[in-house]
């Protein structure tokens, strides 16, 4: 179980980062040009957030069940963090769910806007912040935080 979970966590990483630019760029190219928010926008609003809230439950059920985590509490109980520890038992869960938690309120803000400008512009601020957490708290293999391959089965 815990291996099938981590799989689609770690594919699903790649359609929650794929959704979000592609909503970025929908949204900035219809606030820099003056489109009206189609459907096609609203269906983009609408996925990415609920890519994202799947991601989320995929997160929290490989967080407990991860071995990594169970040893960062048994570390922290003993000596305290190391940082690899520390990342996939705090700074990694706590940051991707206020990531999911900015997405979530840009969707719905965006979906409330009255008209279309606004629309794009909320989306732009709250799914680029989103954006920009996520990418500094993936453990990429480059990461000097926590080093993850790309992809892991």
């Amino acid at each position: 179980m815990y291996a099938t979970v981590l799989t689609l966590h770690s594919a699903f990483r790649w359609l929650v980062l794929g959704s979000l630019c592609y909503a970025l760029l929908r949204a900035y190219l219809g606030y820099t040009s003056n489109q009206s928010f189609t459907k096609t926008d609203d269906a983009v609003r609408h996925w990415t957030a609920t890519i994202a809230h799947v991601q989320l439950l995929l997160g929290m059920g490989l967080y407990f069940s991860s071995p990594v985590v169970k040893a960062g509490f048994a570390s922290l109980r003993q000596t305290g963090f190391a940082l690899n520890e520390a990342f996939f038992t705090v700074l990694h869960p706590l940051l991707m769910l206020v990531s999911v938690v900015f997405i979530t309120i840009g969707s719905a803000l965006a979906k409330r806007r009255p008209n279309a400008r606004e629309q794009f512009h909320t989306m732009l601020w709250w799914y680029g912040a989103a954006l920009l957490n996520i990418f500094l708290f993936i453990p990429w293999p480059f990461s000097p935080l926590a080093s993850r391959a790309f992809f892991r089965f």
